[in-house]
C-alpha cells in the first residue's frame, strides 16, 4: 500500500485565519505513503497567500471571478498526483493524527468505493443553533455509512427526500478515487457539485462511504444575509437535481418560520445575544428554502414551455 500517494486539494480565499491550524494537522498525520499538498487561491487579500507559498507543494492563483465549486476543484485534482485525491475547505480542521488515514484506507480497501467523507464537529464556540442544525446532517453521525444503488434507475424511483439522502456527500472534507474523477469529473456548479458528482458516480455503479473517525472541526455562525443567499442557491440545486421542495408552499413557509422561531429562541435561552440572529435565522433559512426551490421550479417550467413551443 506504500504505492498509493495521497493529494490534498484545498481551495482557498481569504483564510489566513484558519489555514495554519489546518496545514498543522495535515503535517502531523501518520500515514504508509506520501502526502502532497496542492492550494488554489482566488484573489485572497489577506496573507493567505504568505502563508501558502513555500508551504504547500503546488500553489495556483485563479481570477475571483472564475471561481467554480465544480471546475476549481477539477483544476486541483488534475494537478493532483495521488491516487487519493483529499478536497478540503480552508476552515476544516483534523482533529487528529490518524485522521487521513482513517479517510483514505477504506478506498484501499474496496476498488469499487468511488469517495469517502469525513465527520464534521462544532467548533467550540458554535452557536447552540448552529449545533443543532449540523447535528442534523449526516456528517456528524457517529455511524459508518455506505451507499450504493442496483441500477441506476432505483434513484429514480425514490421520493426526492430519499434521493437526496442516498446521494449524501460532502467536499468539506472528503476523498476521491482519482481515476473514478477521470470518468466522472466534477460539473460546472455554483453550489452542491459533491452532491452532484455523488449522484454521477452511484449511477455509474460506485460506493461511497461516510467515514466517522475521520474528524474534522467545522462549523459557521454566519450572518441571517449570507445564510438566506446560499439556502436559496442550494435549495435551487436541490431542486435541479432530486426535485425536492422541503418548503412547498405558502403556508407550510409561514409554519415553518413559526416553529422555526420558538425552536431557534428555545436553543439560545442560555446565551441571549445570540437571540437576535437565531430569530432571523427562524426567517432565513425557511424563505430561501421556498424560494430557492420555487425559483428553479419556474425556471424548468419556463423552458419546459418554450420548447413546446
Amino acid at each position: 500500500m506504500t504505492d498509493h500517494r495521497v493529494s490534498i486539494v484545498i481551495p482557498t480565499r481569504n483564510g489566513a485565519a484558519t489555514l495554519p491550524a489546518l496545514l498543522d494537522a495535515i503535517w502531523r498525520q501518520r500515514l504508509p505513503w506520501p502526502v502532497e499538498t496542492i492550494a488554489i487561491d482566488s484573489g485572497s487579500t489577506d496573507g493567505t497567500v504568505d502563508i501558502l507559498r513555500g508551504k504547500v507543494d503546488h500553489f495556483i492563483p485563479i481570477p475571483a471571478h472564475t471561481f467554480d465549486h465544480g471546475l476549481t476543484r477539477n483544476m486541483g485534482v488534475m494537478q493532483a498526483r495521488g491516487d487519493y485525491v483529499v478536497l478540503m475547505v480552508q476552515d476544516a480542521v483534523p482533529t487528529s493524527d490518524r485522521w487521513l488515514e482513517a479517510l483514505t484506507m477504506p478506498l484501499a480497501m474496496d476498488e469499487r468505493l468511488a469517495g469517502t467523507f469525513a465527520r464534521q464537529q462544532p467548533a467550540p464556540d458554535a452557536s447552540a443553533t448552529t449545533r443543532h442544525y449540523l447535528g442534523r446532517w449526516v456528517a456528524a453521525g457517529e455511524r459508518a455509512l455506505t451507499q450504493s444503488l442496483t441500477s441506476p434507475q432505483e434513484l429514480d424511483e425514490m421520493p426526492p427526500m430519499m434521493r437526496l439522502t442516498r446521494c449524501a456527500f460532502d467536499n468539506v472534507c472528503s476523498c476521491i478515487r482519482r481515476s473514478v474523477w477521470l470518468e466522472h469529473p466534477f460539473r460546472a456548479a455554483p453550489i452542491a457539485e459533491d452532491l452532484q458528482w455523488a449522484h454521477d458516480v452511484l449511477r455509474a455503479g460506485y460506493s461511497l462511504s461516510f467515514v466517522p473517525d475521520a474528524i474534522v472541526e467545522h462549523s459557521h455562525d454566519r450572518s441571517p444575509v449570507y445564510e438566506f443567499k446560499r439556502t436559496r442557491a442550494l435549495h435551487r440545486r436541490l431542486f435541479e437535481l432530486f426535485q425536492l421542495e422541503t418548503i412547498p408552499s405558502v403556508p407550510l413557509l409561514f409554519r415553518s418560520i413559526a416553529t422555526s422561531l420558538v425552536s431557534h429562541v428555545w436553543f439560545e435561552r442560555a446565551s441571549p445575544a445570540r437571540v437576535p440572529r437565531a430569530a432571523a435565522l427562524a426567517i432565513a433559512w425557511p424563505l430561501g428554502q421556498f424560494l430557492g426551490a420555487r425559483d428553479e421550479r419556474q425556471r424548468a417550467d419556463a423552458n419546459r414551455h418554450g420548447l413546446l413551443g
